[in-house]
């Protein structure tokens, strides 16, 4: 980048600033503007009072009517409308528990579903239990037609079948008649996150029917807020979904729906760190899917909505089973790994491509053998950087080598820049590449080990965000290295940084700036490009800015990962003589050289501009 381009950027900077200076609402519109929303938030409601009190004024009514009503007739209109399901309409809410080492599942008899799911290992960033959902926070229920209505078994009550019951199973049993029955059943195993579900009919084909070829499955669930970084805990939820024997996709990150012509073999509700997950033990026939995130600024409790309604295949027949499961647990890779076939530790976003396969292939197993004799996962982080800058010190090494070897040609390349002017650009650039060329040195030789690097960095970037394992542990001053830490909380927001001093992402800012000036020192021809050394320096702001929010483990890797290679450039240019390279350059520059495909092509674009240049004059002068 040149200086004209740093300079435009900085005006366009400056520009925007203006601008936005200029076209800010006063103090007054901003007074006014409170008092216009005061005001429509009064009238919203004065609205909903009158409303509240035209339902209970509509509800009294309703209620002396029935009291009035017979029983008899009250029993008549019910068995017309809902025929042999009556007497599953009306009745009290029963709740039933199955337990085991890491779940808590409790379930209602109203729907026969899950009422509410708590994980006994873990808890919320106020150290409260950690409730998946409760209530109706969960809704959950199978359409299907009756006498021309179309009924849904989540307003059904169910009664708990006592003989196909116990420790680790509940049966929920609607009775239709002599042996005629609908039945959802429930096992929980122990040391485990998943829930087996199965909807048996038994004689009931002729009663139940199907829409389309199966059943209608809605689901509806409220994503509650588990973290203390709301912001990256909406990024990393959403809804994903696996199509059948195909890929895992998603809605993520904001509000989106989709709509399936194709079978898909699960679909999960998942958080930051954790997830509720349908799986079909065949698939789902079809559906759609919504997610629904709220405003950071609502400050509310819940997340998103997620809302999925699903077609299960149904084929008929007097004794059918459809079987399901459901995972309730955290998104760890190992965990969700083991659950083979599936593929649901693709809802983990380690990064697409050669990201993700450095972080599955090798930062997890590492990571995960570091973890098994170590429980303190500040020096795990600080283990797995040593291992990794272990592994990339010999493309450091050779990065620093080409970078010392440009630095002591330096004044050789200042005495070709005397020489030739400026506007004699392709003439300046072949004398250099032949310098370069006889010396034995490529200009892309300290460039290609770092962006042989780059990908580890990435890979990092999405590893530790993700990572569960990080979650609520703390290291020095940090109490949670899957969230920021926050050494100094502002009274006031600033815009992109937030409210709070991270100190590991400012520590690796400083640490980032040292790094530059080390390099700006090696680096020989700044001469060439002043505007890059400006825009060096501006990346450690960037990241200071970009990184406060961001999880401190990932801040605190970056520092100690920056910091090592600090300390190993220092170590290598005390052991480097270069004295002894540049001697050995000019030994070079005295052999015969032959000519690079590159170096031939800038030559032969030099010969072509100059030409050009001489047909330009020859033509001025006629």
């Amino acid at each position: 980048m040149d200086r004209n381009s740093v300079t435009g950027m900085i005006l366009i900077a400056i520009i925007l600033g203006l601008f936005w200076w200029m076209n800010k609402p006063s103090e007054q519109e901003i007074e006014a503007l409170k008092l216009r929303r005061d005001s429509i938030a009064r009238v919203e409601a004065l609205s909903a009072q009158e409303a509240a009190q035209k339902a209970d004024i509509n509800q009294q009514a309703v209620t002396q009517e029935l009291q009035a009503t017979p029983d008899s007739v009250l029993h008549k209109r019910k068995t017309d409308k809902f025929g042999i399901f009556s007497d599953a309409v009306d009745g009290e809410n029963e709740f039933y528990t199955l337990e085991n080492e890491l779940l808590k599942v409790k379930f209602s008899s109203r729907g026969a579903k899950v009422y509410s799911v708590e994980l006994k290992e873990f808890t919320n960033y106020k150290d409260d239990p950690l409730v998946l959902f409760d209530g109706d926070q969960n809704v959950f229920g199978f359409n299907f037609f009756y006498n021309n209505r179309i009924l849904n078994t989540n307003d059904l009550h169910f009664t708990v079948d006592s003989d196909a019951s116990n420790d680790s199973t509940l049966r929920f049993k609607l009775n239709l008649g002599a042996n005629q029955f609908m039945a959802f059943d429930y096992k929980l195993s122990d040391q485990s996150y998943l829930v087996d579900f199965a909807i048996v009919q038994n004689n009931v084909d002729n009663l139940i029917q199907a829409n389309r070829g199966g059943f209608d499955l809605d689901w509806k669930m409220d994503v509650i807020a588990q973290e203390k970084g709301r912001t990256f805990e909406i990024q990393y939820s959403g809804v994903y979904y696996k199509y059948y024997e195909d890929v895992v996709d998603d809605i993520s990150g904001k509000s989106g729906d989709e709509d399936f012509r194709t079978p898909l073999k699960w679909i999960a509700f998942k958080d930051q760190f954790f997830s509720s997950i349908l799986i079909a033990k065949d698939k789902f026939a079809a559906g759609k899917v919504n997610l629904n995130v709220y405003p950071e600024e609502g400050n509310s409790p819940i997340l998103s909505t997620n809302t999925a309604s699903l077609v299960i295949p149904h084929a008929g027949g007097m004794q059918n089973e459809k079987a399901f499961q459901f995972y309730f647990g955290p998104n760890k890779y190992k965990t969700l790994k083991k659950i083979n076939g599936l593929d649901l530790e693709e809802i983990i976003p380690l990064g697409w491509g050669i990201f993700g396969w450095i972080n599955k292939f090798a930062i997890i197993p590492i990571f995960n053998w570091l973890e098994g004799g170590i429980a303190n996962y500040g020096l795990i982080i600080l283990l797995l950087t040593l291992i990794i800058k272990l592994v990339l010190f010999p493309l450091t090494y050779k990065s620093y080598m080409s970078t010392a070897k440009m630095k002591v040609l330096k004044p050789q390349i200042d005495e070709i820049n005397k020489k030739i002017p400026a506007d004699k650009a392709m003439e300046r650039q072949k004398a250099t590449m032949a310098l370069y060329s006889k010396a034995g040195v490529s200009p892309l030789g300290g460039c290609l080990p770092m962006m042989l690097q780059m990908p580890i960095l990435f890979a990092m970037f999405r590893f530790f965000p993700a990572s569960i394992e990080l979650r609520h542990e703390s290291f020095l001053w940090a109490n949670d290295l899957s969230s920021y830490d926050s050494v100094l909380d502002l009274p006031f927001t600033i815009p992109f940084y937030g409210d709070h001093v991270s100190l590991f992402c400012l520590l690796m800012a400083i640490t980032n700036i040292v790094y530059t000036k080390m390099n700006q020192e090696m680096t020989a021809s700044t001469n060439q490009m002043p505007g890059m050394k400006a825009m060096m320096y501006m990346m450690p702001v960037m990241f200071l800015v970009f990184f406060n929010q961001y999880a401190s483990g990932l801040s605190y890797y970056y520092f100690v990962s920056t910091l090592i290679t600090i300390i190993q450039t220092l170590l290598i240019r005390r052991f480097i003589d270069e004295k002894a390279i540049l001697a050995k350059l000019t030994a070079n520059q005295k052999k015969p050289k032959k000519k690079s495909g590159f170096q031939a092509r800038i030559e032969e674009m030099a010969k072509q501009q100059q030409l050009q240049q001489k047909s330009q004059k020859g033509k001025k002068k006629r």
